[in-house]
């Protein structure tokens, strides 16, 4: 490709900002929808808080599309709402990484992501989304964290279909592969080789099986997990992958040879690190089934840990390197030093030769933890205080205020704007 080059391909270390925008619009008994922007009232407030991501010094921002809304019936399209957001968020400024997929599918999809149909559908939306958008939204994350839509959906039975254990798993975890590689052949069909592609997983390790004997067989599968989808839409899966004997009821020798010869590929691979809790702990004569039901303890393993993921994914999948979701959940003080923590990370480990180009604080405000959905309680009671905006309950709807964190992060982003750390 001719011309300037791409925001990853420049050299710099670029910052950006995410919305939180978990869609699992499904629900039964005893559960609630959760949609993100009805929780945040960001359908509503939209403009202001593009503009709010923008004055924080942001120059790119992950944000999703329900498509779930778009699509809320067979065949019929209605991108009235979109059209609005998109059109602000390029107004303020910002280049979008658009999350196609971060966990809805649309409520007259039976079984959702174990639906034999689900990657035609998904690859129809993004085809949909990239003809109408493309001219000036290039870049894309065909599946938001598919190792946590596989756990969660797949492994855990926390969210529909409702799939439990290593064979749920994989069933999800297949089914989510065979949309990724549809979806980002899909965009590419549209709109060329503007199109850029970022992969997102989220950084999950897993320690002290080591000094627990009976968790050593169920820790190597934990860890081989993590990157199941991006081996397999990336063609590297054959037989002597680890978790070929798990993947057999759900892939068979000439799907994985279809994987390996429609190998799609991230322009930036990223990683999405918590210190708090992407470590889970395994101990002796305990077992924990792991999820929101029944979770492992967590370690904090801080700037180690995130060095750890980055190093991985880097040398896993040979592309640039993208930091696109890290924060932590606590006071101001705490946000604020694992923000000078991590972005001195990145700077040293960039110094050292890796090819890292972007750093996303996840979320620009707060949001609503995931449990509101087996919960009655009122949403200020599942608030997570993470954002560098906080939301504020009033009576003229939730507030955006502004905590000390936000002028700090835009303290440096306006670094790395004008110098070549």
């Amino acid at each position: 490709m001719t011309g300037a080059p791409r925001w990853f391909e420049d050299g710099r270390l670029h910052f950006a900002l995410g919305i939180e925008d978990t869609f699992v619009p499904q629900s039964r008994d005893g559960e609630r929808s959760i949609d993100e922007y009805e929780l945040t009232e960001h359908y509503e407030q939209f403009a202001d808080d593009f503009a709010l991501a923008a004055g924080s010094g942001a120059e790119l921002l992950r944000w999703g599309v329900p498509w779930y809304r778009i699509a809320a019936e067979p065949g019929r399209w209605d991108w009235s709402w979109t059209d609005r957001a998109v059109n602000a968020l390029l107004d303020a400024g910002l280049t979008p990484i658009i999350d196609l997929l971060h966990y809805g599918t649309p409520l007259w999809l039976e079984r959702e992501f174990a639906n034999p149909d689900y990657p035609h559908h998904a690859a129809e939306f993004a085809e949909r989304f990239a003809a109408r958008y493309g001219d000036r939204v290039t870049d894309y994350t065909p599946v938001n964290e598919p190792v946590i839509h596989a756990l969660f959906s797949g492994e855990y039975g926390y969210w529909p279909p409702y799939l439990h254990g290593p064979e749920g798993f994989a069933t999800i975890a297949a089914n989510l592969a065979r949309g990724f590689v549809r979806t980002q052949q899909a965009v590419a069909a549209s709109i060329g080789a503007r199109a850029a592609f970022v992969h997102v997983d989220a950084a999950m390790g897993f320690v002290g099986d080591d000094a627990a004997p009976e968790h050593l067989e169920e820790a190597s599968r934990l860890r081989h997990q993590v990157h199941l989808v991006e081996d397999l839409v990336t063609g590297r899966v054959d037989d002597r992958h680890p978790l070929r004997r798990h993947l057999m009821p759900a892939i068979d020798d000439d799907e994985l040879t279809w994987f390996r010869e429609n190998a799609v590929q991230p322009d930036v691979m990223g990683v999405n690190y918590y210190p708090r809790h992407s470590t889970e702990l395994f101990e002796p004569g305990v077992r924990h089934a792991g999820g929101f039901t029944d979770p492992r303890p967590t370690v904090d393993r801080g700037t180690e840990g995130l060095r750890d993921a980055i190093a991985l994914y880097a040398g896993r999948y040979g592309a640039p390197v993208m930091i696109t979701e890290t924060c932590v959940t606590g006071s101001v003080t705490e946000r604020i030093r694992w923000l000078d923590e991590s972005v001195a990370l990145a700077e040293r480990i960039r110094a050292e030769g890796t090819r890292l180009v972007g750093y996303t604080w996840w979320p620009l405000f707060d949001m609503y933890e995931w449990t509101w959905r087996h919960s009655g309680r009122p949403r200020a009671d599942h608030l997570l205080a993470m954002g560098l905006y906080d939301l504020a309950e009033s009576t003229e709807g939730l507030l955006r205020l502004p905590n000390p964190a936000a002028a700090r992060y835009r303290h440096h982003a306006s670094l790395h704007r004008t110098t070549n750390h």
